[in-house]
């Protein structure tokens, strides 16, 4: 008999109404549901917060990571239930403070309360359920008929059942009349000697151009000491330099030993410095290239990267290499 452990964090999936909105709460409601959906499965579950995941923050992913792996060697599969608005988020920090697990470890919620009669929940909760019995390894996201991988995932619409896609690669198995299937290719290497690294450098900020950001806001972060900073930058990755001159205050940055990464605002497709003149000037500075990351996993990345080490050519090393799927391999 398969074991599953469901890790409940709250979000729209355990929220009730109340009269300041929807708000989570305790509740037998999932583990019910799985219970009816799959009566030959031992399930437990862990109420391991109530919170709406707009208030999910490291901490948070510190405590949830910590609690997956103390019981990675007890259950054949775990099943995490979490707000849709930062599960991107979550799902990406746990590829890189969890690596190679040795069970799947599967993230799900849904757009509607579970006890709303139009609910997507009990689909998303079948879907979660499926790859968590498949002793396919790794960490996903679960929605809506398709597996994403945990570090590829972005929540793109705001209230369809559709909420996210998987980003510059496939989803690793979907769910149609053939049953669940699995697409073993597209899952990174795993050599199940799992490990739990929850250090990480939370000062890290993100910043998204536009044609009048004024790049005297670099100064300020370099006097407000963040450690790390994340751009999403035009396209393959242009930076000004005209006029609102990038370059000089980008520069100045990584003198200061503060590694940039430089994402696309562009969601599909990857960076790429050497096409234009706008690229070739921020890679003479130093800057890191996020290839084919999505933003969500570009951030964690940087924070969970500066957790150990602040050695610029460490931190570069770690960045042309694939730790879990978030860039493609032999970068």
């Amino acid at each position: 008999m398969n074991k599953i452990l469901i890790i409940s964090t709250g979000g729209t999936i355990a929220s009730i109404k109340s009269t300041e909105g929807l708000k989570p709460e305790d509740n037998d409601l999932i583990i019910n549901a799985l219970k009816s959906i799959d009566k030959n499965t031992s399930f437990s579950i862990k109420h391991l917060f109530t919170l709406d995941s707009s208030n999910i923050q490291p901490e948070e992913w510190k405590i949830l990571a910590s609690n997956v792996y103390e019981n990675l060697d007890y259950y054949d599969g775990i099943i995490i239930t979490h707000g849709t608005d930062t599960m991107a988020y979550t799902s990406s920090m746990l590829c890189f403070m969890i690596q190679n697990p040795k069970i799947p470890i599967v993230f799900t919620g849904s757009q509607l309360p579970i006890n709303n009669e139009l609910t997507d929940a009990y689909s998303n909760l079948r879907y979660s359920l499926a790859m968590a019995k498949s002793k396919t390894p790794g960490i996903y996201l679960a929605f809506n008929r398709k597996i994403i991988l945990g570090c590829r995932a972005v929540k793109v619409r705001t209230s369809s059942f559709h909420a996210f896609e998987s980003i510059n690669l496939t989803n690793v198995a979907s769910i149609d009349s053939r049953g669940l299937r699995i697409i073993p290719e597209l899952l990174p290497k795993n050599n199940f000697n799992s490990t739990l690294n929850i250090n990480i450098e939370t000062n890290v900020f993100l910043l998204k151009l536009t044609p009048t950001t004024d790049p005297k806001i670099i100064d300020l972060l370099i006097d407000y000491g963040i450690k790390g900073l994340v751009i999403e930058a035009y396209g393959t990755g242009g930076i000004s330099f005209i006029r609102r001159n990038f370059i000089e205050y980008l520069a100045k940055a990584i003198k200061k030993n503060i590694p940039i990464c430089v994402c696309s605002q562009c969601l599909y497709e990857e960076s790429n410095f050497n096409i234009y003149e706008v690229g070739k000037k921020v890679i003479e500075i130093g800057v890191i290239e996020a290839l084919d990351m999505t933003t969500e996993a570009c951030v964690t990345k940087l924070m969970w990267v500066l957790g150990q080490t602040n050695d610029m050519k460490k931190i570069k090393s770690y960045f042309k290499t694939s730790l879990a799927g978030e860039i493609k391999a032999d970068k």
